[in-house]
């Protein structure tokens, strides 16, 4: 097949698989929307983590399969049941909390308060008890609370997706909760070469094929009495690491 017809079956496929997405994230909350007032909240943050982690994993498994969209994150496995422990990565793209959510049933990330409201997003991500960002105080009191009894959080220390390589300036409040919490900081990487869905790359681009993500386990930081030099100390750490190729200590 001649190549300017096969750029257009390639889109639609990558898009086909977006759509099937937003579908499995529309089905949950419809089911998460019924189940947030019937279930206690232990019961309630259970099944709403497992539930979104489950479903971007079936995500990832058609995705895998169509060879258009492929993501390595097995590194991550290991760490699935560790209570109490915050895990931190570079934001590449749009895809990345899909990416780490998938492999770690347990753990909560922070929301967008505006996003509580999302029809896609919000009756799941509040049955799950996600940390929200109302204010800065509160996200780390609430943080906080879901460490102390054996959650983890999924954090990206840029705050946006990656502007200018290899990492954003990171934004404070990791360490302090870690700090606070009295849990260690699991770096992770994610490396891809390709901008898809990267900042200022439209949805509706094609980038070249296939799209190739992978997880890797970096260092782990145990809380540190002095929490913003630690958190530069881990930004420097993720700028070294992440430079290619990754020196041998990463």
């Amino acid at each position: 097949m001649n190549h300017w017809l096969l750029r257009p079956v390639m889109l639609g496929l990558l898009w086909g698989q977006l759509l099937l997405l937003g579908l499995i994230s529309l089905g949950w909350n419809l089911v998460a929307a019924v189940l947030y007032p019937l279930l206690a909240r232990q019961r309630g943050m259970e099944i709403g983590r497992a539930g979104i982690s489950h479903g971007y994993g079936l995500f990832w498994t058609i995705a895998n399969a169509s060879g258009l969209l492929k993501m390595d994150a097995h590194a991550l496995d290991p760490l699935r049941d560790e209570p109490g422990l915050i895990v931190v990565a570079n934001h590449p793209s749009m895809l990345d909390a899909l990416m780490l959510v998938a492999r770690l049933p347990r753990s909560a990330c922070v929301m967008k308060a505006s996003l509580a409201h999302n029809p896609f997003l919000g009756p799941g991500a509040r049955l799950a008890r996600y940390i929200r960002n109302d204010s800065a105080l509160g996200m780390v009191r609430q943080a906080v609370a879901d460490l102390k009894s054996g959650g983890q959080l999924v954090l990206f220390p840029e705050g946006t997706r990656t502007e200018r390589r290899p990492v954003n300036d990171f934004r404070p409040g990791v360490t302090l909760i870690a700090k606070l919490a009295d849990v260690p900081i699991q770096t992770v990487f994610i490396d891809t070469d390709s901008p898809y869905l990267g900042k200022g790359w439209p949805l509706w681009r094609l980038p070249p094929l296939p799209i190739e993500f992978s997880v890797r386990l970096g260092r782990r930081f145990l809380p540190a009495d002095d929490p913003a030099a630690q958190l530069a100390e881990i930004q420097t750490y993720f700028a070294e690491c992440l430079k290619r190729p990754s020196p041998p200590a990463c």
